[in-house]
């Protein structure tokens, strides 16, 4: 299996635990600046945690829950109880420096997405964001951008969900961000947590460089993280099953300038049209 997949350690609680020290030391990444975990929770289960040197976006995958953050409740977040309802997400702030809790009101998924923080934005529900469609024919795809560049909610993370039609691709042409050289481009570690629907299914992702140091091609299941240290990392749905994945990002600025790769780059040129 490659080093850049991360199987869930289980169905229930805290399946994901994805640090920047892990996962450098156990999967020998240069990895630095994005965290991400995944909270599976029963109704009436409760956790609470510090953040730390981190901040914080608590993304309701699906379900509810009861979410308090420094000092302060925040009430009852989360809407769609699939998410595959495809309805806008709800998300929570918290700065580091700080504790944060969520009691389960109903069976939910809690995506916990960590960056270094640096004290410039206070606890808060973040606005549920507009859909995006982008892309055309089978690269047709629909985004929620819970924290991207344009919004200014954070001191290191962007955050994004995406919905990709069965047949379709997505993270499309191939694009890489592995080079601080702003504004050409800059440098931005990221996961993606994925889903399929029907449940049974996967999808495939391929994460590679130019010079063919990486290249790994993966088939991902429900509640799979792919890890994305550099490199092109396109992914596809296959026919029958629709997959969804949140992307968490993070370096050394806040800002996503990305490149494609040059060999297919005349397919975002040509759709620009």
């Amino acid at each position: 299996m490659s080093d850049l997949l991360v199987k869930p350690s289980g169905t229930t609680g805290k399946v994901h635990d994805i640090t920047a020290a892990n996962a450098k030391t156990a999967k020998s990444l240069n990895w630095n600046y994005v965290g991400f975990a995944l909270h599976r929770l029963k109704a009436g289960d409760a956790i609470s945690e510090e953040t730390g040197d981190r901040e914080i976006i608590l993304v309701m995958v699906e379900g509810k829950a009861e979410i308090s953050a420094d000092g302060e409740n925040l009430g009852v977040q989360g809407e769609r109880m699939n998410v595959f309802e495809q309805t806008a997400p709800h998300s929570v702030y918290v700065p580091n420096g700080s504790t944060w809790s969520a009691t389960a009101a109903t069976d939910c998924t809690i995506g916990v997405c960590t960056a270094p923080g640096h004290g410039g934005h206070k606890t808060r529900v973040l606005p549920k964001p507009e859909k995006v469609t982008r892309g055309k024919g089978s690269n047709t795809r629909y985004i929620y951008p819970i924290a991207m560049e344009e919004s200014d909610v954070a001191d290191s993370l962007l955050v994004t969900e995406v919905f990709t039609p069965a047949g379709n691709w997505s993270s499309y042409p191939p694009h890489r961000h592995d080079e601080d050289n702003y504004p050409d481009m800059t440098y931005l570690e990221e996961t993606y947590y994925h889903r399929l629907n029907p449940e049974q299914g996967y999808g495939h992702q391929r994460v590679f460089t130019e010079d063919g140091t990486l290249d790994e091609t993966m088939s991902v299941e429900s509640h799979d993280v792919v890890l994305v240290p550099k490199g092109h990392h396109p992914c596809g749905a296959p026919y029958g099953y629709e997959m969804y994945y949140l992307n968490v990002m993070a370096g050394p600025m806040r800002k996503w300038r990305f490149q494609n790769h040059p060999d297919h780059d005349w397919i975002a040129q040509r759709d620009a049209d």
